[in-house]
């Protein structure tokens, strides 16, 4: 288990490294994480690589017991070479340049970053490919964060292009009919024609759009691909892992594309940002956590957990004492089995002086560090039970182009596929069950219970395992706007939605209805329970599905909201617009009762996991309220936790 911190020894006088090194070693530290911003202090002139500076701090570390995580610093090009090949900075949608003096501000399809970054990996590579203290390396940061999955530039175009051409074998008649280009008179007589969907007057044609969603995956992707690539061919048996920020699921990457050749994933945890009144709450936190493990479906490390209060021009929420600490203990149970906080101390100069750390400029010990200490001390008990794999019956599963499709054509104002996904998983968390939160593409097979919700785009392989599942025992729960559209983005001629489901959901859907409201009509249960619901709805004819919802409004009441069908040895449930939180509750819990999935009662607010096998299991008990509340037994603190072995 690597326990550690986030160190920037080049952003502080070298007199302070020593002592510095030895309180990480007196907070329990195992591991430093190094170098990922340092591209300008290893190679400050072209082609003039020095590696003594971090040649000391390792010297330094080994001495002390501390292993490195080593960053290749390419997420911050220096500015020598950004005055030399201009053309390497991303391009606003505008067409203006990102101007350097930030990070992220280089464009993904530039041959110049292939070329510089090739340069020095190779170099620290070849350096430090027998130091033995390194035991991880880091490629990037945060790949695709703060609007760098973006780019506009003519590399882009570009290569768009090619992409273009080689995804249609070269024949622009393929790609005219795939996109409908007859409509508004689009047809391209060549590749070179076809323009990235910069603004309009109206909107771009959303087959051309899903296409330029999965090329800019693809941009980051193979960027990944190929530090990874590098990195191996010089250190074969390197392990690599990649810091992923938050929101996934709205990024215009595909996490899971990314972390595909990856050892390790690694996850920045941020409950709270600057400018949030309050932090995340506790389910969603917990989801994202579960997003991560579920890129490979493998325990993963966080590579920055908060202590302070964070934000760059705004200050952010200061965590209460114990929060933070309690949000370490979170991360640890939804499957994090190394981490290491942001960071070691606060930022005196630069953007990040409002990111606060273990300690801050004043250079004084106070609660944070203590907090940090005694959950170092405190969790590595338990490293048997926290590197064991999570074991879990219910998976969300969510679809790329899907995600990417909703974006482009929203069809309510309200319709936000996380949130719909993270309202269906609450109910989960609030039970205290288990949840992988997984790539469409991955195996369905030993859980009980699959939610598909919003997969918009129709994929037959996808469809094939759905039905498998359910034929095997499994429960399939659907949600309105699956399967309208092809793998095109475009609407099947003489399909009727949801395609390719009709038989296994056993309903229709003859008429749809946007809504820009939550709770714009009612509804009612067969045993006479009563909610609403909103956002969009589907009308649904059921051909052999019961009824367990019906539309309550004058017009609609002909129509199933929320229906369920026996199929195989296992059952399909369809829920046909979004629900109020009562209403969805109910049906989950219908849902999770007939799956026969235990559940583990808990005051509100406070989360119970088990983790572990044989060897050792432990229970956590994490209170995420500001006052006393109780699991198990067990009363709490506010924002308190517990870890009780229980084998």
């Amino acid at each position: 288990m690597w326990l550690g911190v986030d160190y920037y020894p080049e952003q502080w006088d070298p007199a302070l490294l020593e002592t510095d090194l030895d309180t990480i070693a007196e907070l329990g530290c195992n591991l430093i994480r190094i170098a990922e911003f340092s591209w300008h202090l290893i190679e400050k002139t072209e082609g003039a690589f020095d590696f003594s500076f971090f040649d000391h701090v390792i010297t330094q570390a080994k001495t002390r017991g501390l292993k490195i995580m080593m960053g290749t610093p390419t997420a911050t090009i220096p500015a020598w070479l950004a005055a030399k090949h201009p053309d390497i900075l991303a391009e606003w949608e505008d067409g203006q340049k990102r101007t350097f003096g930030s990070r992220h501000v280089y464009c993904f399809n530039s041959p110049v970053m292939y070329e510089y970054s090739e340069k020095i990996i190779r170099a620290m590579a070849e350096h430090y490919k027998n130091e033995e203290a390194i035991i991880a390396w880091q490629i990037d940061n945060e790949l695709g964060h703060e609007g760098s999955d973006l780019c506009f530039c003519n590399n882009c175009r570009r290569e768009f292009q090619l992409y273009l051409a080689k995804k249609f074998s070269g024949d622009i008649s393929v790609l005219n009919s795939a996109y409908g280009t007859a409509f508004w008179s689009q047809e391209y007589n060549r590749f070179g024609e076809i323009p990235i969907p910069t603004a309009s007057t109206v909107a771009h044609n959303p087959a051309l759009r899903l296409d330029w969603e999965r090329f800019r995956s693809e941009s980051i992707s193979g960027f990944a691909d190929f530090q990874v690539r590098l990195l191996k061919e010089i250190i074969p048996n390197a392990v690599i892992t990649h810091d992923f920020p938050g929101g996934g699921l709205e990024k215009h990457v595909d996490y899971a594309e990314v972390a595909c050749n990856l050892d390790v994933v690694s996850y920045n945890n941020y409950p709270v940002w600057g400018g949030q009144k309050a932090p995340l709450p506790p389910h969603e936190i917990a989801f994202g956590l579960d997003y991560i493990r579920g890129l490979k479906k493998r325990n993963f490390w966080i590579t920055e957990a908060i202590m302070g209060a964070q934000g760059h021009d705004v200050t952010g929420y200061l965590p209460r004492p114990n929060q933070a600490k309690m949000w370490s203990y979170q991360g640890m149970a939804h499957g994090c089995e190394s981490l290491l906080y942001f960071r070691y101390r606060g930022a005196s100069k630069g953007a990040e002086q409002f990111c606060y750390g273990i300690l801050d400029v004043d250079n004084r010990k106070r609660r944070k560090f203590w907090e940090v200490q005694s959950f170092f001390a405190d969790i590595r008990k338990y490293e048997k039970a926290l590197t064991a794999p999570i074991v879990s019956k219910v998976a969300i599963a969510y679809d790329y182009d899907s995600l990417a499709s909703l974006r482009i054509q929203r069809q309510s104002l309200l319709l936000d596929a996380p949130v719909e996904m993270k309202k269906l998983y609450k109910v989960f968390f609030d039970a205290n069950v288990p949840v992988d939160v997984l790539p469409a593409k991955a195996d369905f097979s030993g859980y009980k219970i699959v939610l598909l919700p919003q997969m918009i785009i129709a994929k037959p392989d996808v469809q094939a395992r759905a039905e498998a599942f359910v034929k095997n025992g499994g429960i399939l729960v659907l949600a309105y706007r699956t399967a309208v559209k092809d793998e095109d983005n475009n609407l099947p001629f003489g399909e009727v939605v949801p395609v390719g489901y009709q038989d296994l959901a056993g309903v229709s859907v003859v008429e749809t209805e946007s809504l820009q409201d939550f709770d714009a009509f009612p509804l009612i249960g067969k045993d006479g329970r009563q909610g609403s619901g909103g956002i969009f709805r589907d009308m649904l004819v059921c051909r052999d599905a019961e009824v367990l919802y019906h539309y309550g409004d004058e017009f609609y009441q002909e129509y199933a909201a929320v229906t369920r069908k026996c199929y195989g040895g296992g059952a399909v449930y369809y829920l046909g617009c979004g629900l109020d939180e009562a209403t969805a509750e109910s049906v989950i819990q219908t849902v999770i009762e007939e799956a026969g999935i235990e559940t583990i009662s808990s005051d509100h607010g406070v989360e119970v996991v088990v983790r572990g096998g044989a060897g050792q299991k432990i229970r956590m008990l994490i209170n995420h309220n500001p006052y006393e509340a109780a699991a198990c037994g067990v009363m709490l603190p506010a924002f308190g936790c517990k870890v009780e072995t229980i084998l």
